[in-house]
């Protein structure tokens, strides 16, 4: 039997009447697909989960982008290693930074000057510069987008982090990922609209309040999926022991009579509303889910080309193949971490913090993030998924020009870092901004998270001046009061 699914566009505008939906549902079958269903119509007649219309949410202008993966390397990835060419730096290599300045810095010890510790080429068409800790995604140079001018306002990884992923330091406020799911939703019906891989080793700094969705309504919030030995895919999904279909519909139709209870005494709670959601969902990805992670299905050249069997890079491979997958089916975003919180004190920090030795540290990373994040940009290529995708790569914050005190590392550096995009309407071979002559502060067009995440709604096809949600008497944004599109780094202005 064909099924025709509806549009999202043609579901936000009202344009495909309930009883086409409930037909629709109803060609899915029998199994847990129609308990899903039964599911999912028996919230038609609660009518929850239904969020009121509103004029600051869907398209504000017609789109370049459909959905987004953002690649985050938590620790503080050090742009004068990688992306940021600083020939000024190799000039006063060895010699003493300014005492003074460097009484500014997270650890207070400046030592000296030090040059990046791989060699800058210039590469492609274009001609951009980037160092030789990434040989795979210096070929990809053409389809990528730099912003050498990046800041944040902390120079501690949480704080930090809140700040690159919502927009404040503080802990509380919606992800990115949330507030474009809020105002668009998803095109898959039977897979999260927001979904978070976090790196083998463990969550993030911070936790999973990175993806968290603050005051907006809780079903905007990410959902964690995890592939490898003896994971679940998302945990908790499937019951500990099976049931049988009866069983199971029973205890379903059973769970939504106290759902329709507990909804009508509590008007407008969306914890309550996210968790009815959650088990309308759980019963469509306990059918979804193991499909989606069977990255064993795709072809030898494709497992090879993101190193799926390497012990150290094939995690990272494994992250950045299954989210082309996911927003292959239609999820609209995904945030993939390339490094985990620092959890353990180990030979190689789990993550891009390198303090001690960034040779040792960098070049341990370096290895994982070429491989994967060249893959997913060529794969995308390949597919005709890029114009459509919009892939952002960024850290919290950069590394310092000058090693921290006597030690082989670099200290933390909020006043300069560098973030590039890729795909979805972005101008390939092109920069924005720079830093200073050794990359302690952003000079040129100093650029913040608001204008990246300005920058990225845009191609979205959403202002984000006008993608609003009225919280604590005020209309609150992801870029706060501040913000501007980036317009010289898009393809079409």
């Amino acid at each position: 039997m064909s099924i025709k699914r509806p549009r999202l566009d043609d579901l936000q505008n009202n344009t495909v009447m309930r009883s086409s939906r409930r037909d629709w549902l109803a060609g899915l079958g029998t199994g847990l697909g129609a308990i899903a269903c039964g599911a999912i119509l028996g919230r038609d007649s609660l009518g929850q989960g239904q969020e009121p219309a509103s004029s600051h949410r869907g398209l504000h202008h017609a789109p370049q982008a459909k959905c987004v993966i953002e690649i985050f390397c938590p620790g503080g990835l050090s742009h004068v290693d990688t992306w940021d060419y600083k020939p000024e730096l190799e000039r006063l290599d060895g010699t003493p930074f300014d005492p003074e300045l460097g009484k500014q810095t997270f650890a207070g010890v400046a030592g000296k000057h030090a040059k990046s510790f791989w060699p800058f080429r210039q590469h492609g068409e274009s001609g951009l510069w980037m160092s030789d800790l990434f040989p795979k995604l210096s070929r990809c140079v053409d389809q990528m987008a730099f912003i050498h001018s990046m800041k944040s306002k902390s120079a501690l990884h949480g704080p930090a982090m809140f700040m690159m992923n919502s927009g404040f330091i503080q802990p509380g406020f919606p992800a990115m990922g949330s507030w474009v799911t809020y105002a668009l939703g998803s095109e898959s019906s039977n897979l999260p609209e927001f979904v978070v891989l976090p790196d083998s080793r463990g969550l993030p700094p911070g936790g999973i309040i990175n993806w968290g969705a603050g005051f907006l309504p809780a079903v905007h919030q990410g959902t964690v999926m995890e592939i490898g030995a003896g994971k679940e895919v998302i945990r908790d999904l499937f019951p500990a022991r099976s049931l049988e279909r009866e069983a199971q519909e029973q205890g379903l139709s059973l769970l939504q009579e106290w759902n329709r209870q507990h909804a009508n005494e509590r008007q407008g709670d969306t914890l309550l509303e996210a968790r009815i959601a959650s088990f309308e969902l759980a019963g469509k990805l306990q059918l979804s889910a193991p499909e989606v992670v069977e990255l064993e299905k795709e072809t030898a050249a494709t497992k090879a080309m993101y190193a799926m069997e390497d012990p150290d890079i094939g995690p990272f491979g494994q992250q950045c193949l299954l989210a082309r997958r996911l927003v292959e089916r239609g999820v609209r975003f995904v945030q993939i971490y390339c490094g985990a919180e620092n959890t353990s004190q180990k030979a190689i920090r789990p993550n891009w913090d390198s303090h001690e030795d960034i040779v040792r540290d960098h070049g341990y990373w370096g290895r994982i993030l070429d491989t994967g994040a060249s893959a997913l940009i060529e794969d995308l290529k390949t597919r005709g998924l890029l114009d459509s995708t919009l892939v952002i790569c960024t850290s919290e914050f950069g590394r310092q020009p000058f090693m921290q005190g006597s030690q082989k590392g670099r200290d933390h550096n909020p006043g300069a870092f560098t973030a590039w995009m890729a795909g979805g309407g972005v101008r390939g071979g092109s920069s924005y901004g720079s830093s200073d002559p050794v990359g302690f502060q952003a000079a040129e067009n100093p650029t913040y998270c608001y204008d990246l995440h300005a920058t990225a709604l845009h191609l979205l096809g959403i202002d984000h001046e006008r993608l609003t949600f009225y919280h604590n008497g005020i209309e609150r944004r992801l870029t706060d009061v501040h913000g501007r599109v980036i317009r010289e780094l898009l393809a079409k202005s």
